[in-house]
């Protein structure tokens, strides 16, 4: 992956029905965190090595965007992104129960290593032709996840002015955006494929 890669911010329960599937308050701001670029790997058919062995692994199928430059107030999502891709935010949830019970941060849970793996970029279509088309997830064959950017809770123009004006946005920073109903758990040698339409982007196997 040579597409030069700053800051990873991902967007929490910004479905509405994944918000309930796991028993989560639909949040009334975007709902931010962050993971580091060591957990950006490829997509690309490799087989990867996750932190099975601490409790259940959960699989989260996202849409995801690049910044081509600096965000400026006002600036429109179709002058801020030109490409996108699809990517999994890898949890650990039996981790992550327990942190947000104590009331800890979510780093231990969602930035390990390898936890946000994204397929090759393509281009960005703008906002309406993105509502056109839905993303979905297949493990081992079957369809787990179908999400469209129309049922976000948050759009992606509201996504960018908030984390534009509260943490800032450059060329290079990728944006999770939010994942749709369906996620689950995560065993060794599944294989997940994400497809944008009838396209698949990416593909990979758990060690």
């Amino acid at each position: 992956m040579s597409t030069f890669i700053r800051n990873v911010y991902c967007v929490g329960r910004n479905y509405r029905l994944h918000a309930e599937e796991l028993g989560n308050a639909v949040p009334e701001s975007p709902m931010i965190f962050m993971k580091p670029t060591h957990a950006v790997v490829p997509l690309d058919g490799a087989v990867l090595d996750l932190p099975l062995n601490r409790g259940s692994l959960h699989f989260e199928g996202e849409l995801v965007i690049r910044a081509e430059r600096e965000y400026k107030p006002g600036m429109k999502v179709e002058e801020l992104v030109e490409s996108m891709a699809l990517g999994i935010d890898f949890t650990l949830r039996d981790v992550q129960d327990v942190l947000k019970k104590k009331g800890h941060p979510w780093t231990a849970a969602k930035a390990f290593k390898s936890s946000a793996p994204l397929t090759d970029f393509v281009p960005f279509p703008g906002v309406d032709k993105l509502n056109e088309t839905d993303f979905t997830v297949m493990k081992n064959g079957q369809e787990v996840q179908r999400g469209n950017a129309k049922d976000m809770i948050f759009s992606l123009q509201t996504i960018i002015n908030h984390i534009g004006a509260f943490y800032g946005i450059g060329e290079g920073d990728l944006i999770f955006t939010g994942t749709p109903a369906g996620v689950g758990p995560v065993e060794s040698n599944d294989v997940f494929e994400l497809f944008w339409g009838e396209s698949r982007l990416g593909r990979c196997q758990i060690g």
